[in-house]
């Protein structure tokens, strides 16, 4: 089936620099045209955002517009992303939408939204809501209201204790906030269920999310761990979505590594309903490891909307991104940080983090090619005859992948290998000839 074409979202709402590209008057297009799709005759809508100056401006603006094509704007304030997904469904509403660039510097902000069950939006609907920006906003029978949503964050972190009963007691743990969403409810969650809990990137002053910390600079949890008596540390991203792990050592162990260690306790306890999906950018370790275990896995392109909608064909309850992006449905139908944390903490027992991980990653070697048009990599017939050689030649050991970026004029070339050496070599080799033949 051909790709739906859409020129503002993408694969992760509608995405830029606040107050330039995004706009108070599109974020206001954004929520009229959103909620004169809705069918319900006076839809409710949820808004949560993160922590960025900008989000305030972008929130009003686009609760203006929701209430202006005749919906109510339920404003939960500064709560991570996958609270809106929870919470649209538990309070039973029609749509949430999320203020937040996720990983981007404070700069920039995005819009994302998502259904009364918890899902993104298709692809449809949001080629919907672009033709909608193109026309007048329809008059409304009447205004909605906007008003505060009071309780959000509790009722998250009531939906987190019942879904992880755990007790922590006696478990130091230390989290990296990000200066972001989970910077209130993360160390809540922790210390509610009985850890001892330090934490860092919990001061936001509305330009330092992401700066320096979170999941995108992980080396500076992975340092104070080191130093600490902490047994594990979590870094979120700034909308939570996310996490990466580290363990007393200071060593960072990434999504696929929690993926392995979230699988094999699930499978263990027969409680796995299925295999699990991740993208092509997993570690080829990964893939060994649940090999060894009898656990299916399936592959997608790199997003997460990807994995979720393979997930969902297949009712599989477990998949995620080497990134962090690590989904359960049976608690959230997206990426949820905290929760993944939760999940790992339950799974380590008495095991320190380092022992618990069942699986050992591959040396990776990365290197992006700027090339003159990347689509022609489909038609390089010299270049994917020596992926073929070079992959044949790491059978059952490693692997090549090689593919076109999805928005700058660059391939990418990734090797896995036995060692780093080997990796390096494959990976030079490899992006030398695509240079020859694509420059």
């Amino acid at each position: 089936m051909a790709a739906i074409e859409r020129k503002l979202f993408g694969t992760d709402g509608v995405r830029g620099e606040a107050g330039t590209f995004l706009s108070a008057e599109l974020a206001t297009a954004l929520g009229s045209a959103v909620t004169a799709t809705l069918p319900a005759e006076r839809p409710q809508v949820l808004i949560v955002r993160d922590t960025r100056e900008s989000g305030p401006m972008l929130e009003a603006a686009l609760a203006a517009g929701i209430a202006s094509a005749g919906g109510d704007a339920l404003l939960a304030g500064v709560l991570p992303t996958p609270a809106a997904a929870i919470l649209v469904r538990r309070l039973g509403l029609d749509l949430a939408a999320v203020v937040s660039a996720s990983h981007n510097p404070y700069r920039d902000n995005g819009i994302k939204f998502f259904t009364g069950d918890g899902l993104k939006l298709p692809d449809e609907e949001e080629a919907r809501i672009e033709a909608l920006l193109e026309a007048p906003p329809p008059a409304a029978a009447a205004v909605g209201r906007v008003r505060e949503l009071e309780g959000g964050a509790e009722d998250y972190l009531r939906e987190l204790t019942a879904a992880f009963p755990l007790d922590l007691s006696g478990r130091r743990v230390l989290l990296d906030c990000a200066n972001g969403a989970t910077h209130r409810v993360a160390p809540a969650i922790f210390e509610r269920l009985g850890a001892a809990v330090e934490v860092i990137g919990a001061e936001p002053d509305g330009r330092n999310i992401n700066d320096g910390c979170g999941s995108t600079h992980v080396e500076r949890l992975a340092e104070r761990v080191a130093a600490s008596e902490a047994e594990v540390g979590f870094a979120f991203d700034g909308d939570g979505d996310r996490v990466l792990a580290v363990d007393a050592g200071g060593r960072v162990h990434d999504g696929d590594e929690l993926i392995a260690l979230a699988a094999r306790g699930l499978a263990a306890r027969g409680e796995l309903g299925g295999g699990v999906v991740v993208t092509v950018m997993t570690n080829f370790g990964f893939h060994r490891a649940m090999a060894e275990a009898g656990i299916e896995v399936a592959v997608t392109q790199v997003g997460d909307r990807y994995v979720i909608d393979e997930m969902r064909r297949r009712g599989w309850r477990l998949g995620g991104e080497q990134s962090g992006h690590i989904i359960a449905t049976d608690f959230v139908s997206t990426g949820d940080g905290i929760a993944a944390a939760l999940t790992a903490m339950r799974e380590l027992g008495s095991d320190g983090l380092a022992d618990a991980v069942p699986m050992e990653k591959l040396p990776q070697t990365l290197v992006n090619v700027r090339v003159a048009d990347r689509e022609a990599i489909a038609g390089a017939a010299a270049v994917w005859a020596a992926v073929e050689k070079e992959n044949a030649s790491l059978e059952g050991r490693g692997r090549v992948l090689l593919r076109p970026s999805g928005t700058e004029p660059l391939v990418r070339v990734m090797v896995e290998a036995p060692s780093a050496e080997e990796a390096n070599a494959v990976c030079a080799r490899l992006a030398a000839l695509v240079e020859q033949e694509l420059a």
